[in-house]
């Protein structure tokens, strides 16, 4: 193998490790209110905290698309399907992971209201 494809095999490992590196993933949402003790504050109180945890975690995905792109970008030369493809793959899963803590987030405190609105209801 001569240089430049040594150079290359290297370039595609380093390039999906250090390409989304910069992003800061949100802190991890708290604990949500419980539905069968909450008071009404309590559950506004959990239904601000996931509207600010929805906000961080789309600022994050904003950034790991920003930066996916523009480390497609800057590869020089230009990158090659097979890095492009390791590109794309590292930023899905990293996108598709967030997205899915996000609603399990959603889904737990929707669970939590609709316990609380059953108990408020009577």
């Amino acid at each position: 193998m001569n240089k430049a494809s040594c150079f290359a095999v290297l370039a595609a490992i380093a390039l999906p490790a250090t390409a989304l590196a910069d992003c800061a993933y949100p802190k991890a949402l708290g604990k949500l209110p419980d539905g069968t003790s909450a008071t009404r504050e309590d559950m506004v109180a959990g239904k601000k905290a996931v509207d600010a945890y929805n906000a961080a975690m789309n600022t994050y995905l904003d950034c790991l698309k920003t930066e996916h792109d523009a480390a497609l970008a800057k590869a020089d030369p230009a990158p090659t399907d097979e890095q492009k493809k390791m590109l794309t793959t590292r930023w899905t899963k990293q996108n598709d992971a967030a997205v899915d803590e996000l609603q399990d987030a959603a889904d737990r405190f929707n669970e939590q209201l609709r316990v609380f609105k059953a108990r408020t209801a009577k």
